[in-house]
């Protein structure tokens, strides 16, 4: 099993950040599981894989050329794959991975989670993906998307169908027993709303 781990190239201002990736990575490597990431050798992204190496993991990053020419890869990898756009990382990421775990990052890091919520929501792919909530780091995204299932621009169904927790195990077995929703319904939905008057 690979699973994608979205996260950011910097560390962040808490200790708790660094520690909760690490503890990630202990985790994935005591069951077995490869990491699929960014590519990269700085912030928690560099804790990720260097902490799976270690231990003798497979470790996977996907790198778009104009990072590396910036001296940003991480050059101990099991395997690196280099690609000339981000879109083209992601597809790559999406390819490769049975699921996908988001921890804290910057913009990069919501690019990539919303792609697989609108991937999951379309059906264009089927894999379960969570949020590990470190420190309560994504407490306002979620808010928002509260807000936006309130509002009727996000049907409840999708806001519930990402997977939250602020504990490793517990995240990794709801997404376990991960199911896919059916798109039919909330379709008509829609076509039956964009109709009214």
């Amino acid at each position: 099993m690979r699973i994608c781990v979205f996260c950011g190239s910097s560390m962040g201002f808490r200790d708790e950040y660094r520690l909760a990736a690490k503890n990630l990575a202990d985790f994935m490597a005591e069951q077995n599981i490869s990491l699929v990431y960014g590519g990269a050798n700085v912030g928690l992204m560099k804790v990720l894989a260097d902490t799976m190496l270690e231990k003798g993991i497979e470790v996977i990053g996907i790198m778009p050329r104009s990072l590396v020419r910036k001296e940003v890869a991480h050059e101990s990898l099991s395997k690196m794959i280099v690609v000339d756009t981000m879109a083209q990382r992601k597809e790559k990421m999406v390819e490769l991975s049975d699921g996908f775990i988001t921890i804290p990052g910057g913009f990069g890091t919501l690019d990539e989670l919303s792609e697989i919520l609108t991937f999951n929501q379309l059906r264009i792919m089927d894999k379960p993906l969570g949020i590990l909530n470190i420190s309560g780091y994504f407490d306002h995204l979620l808010e928002f998307f509260n807000h936006a299932a309130e509002e009727g621009f996000v049907r409840k169904e999708h806001r519930d169908n990402l997977i939250v927790s602020d504990q490793i195990e517990i995240l990794f077995s709801r997404m376990n027993d991960y199911k896919p929703l059916s798109m039919g319904k909330w379709i008509e939905e829609i076509k039956v709303e964009s109709n009214h008057d």
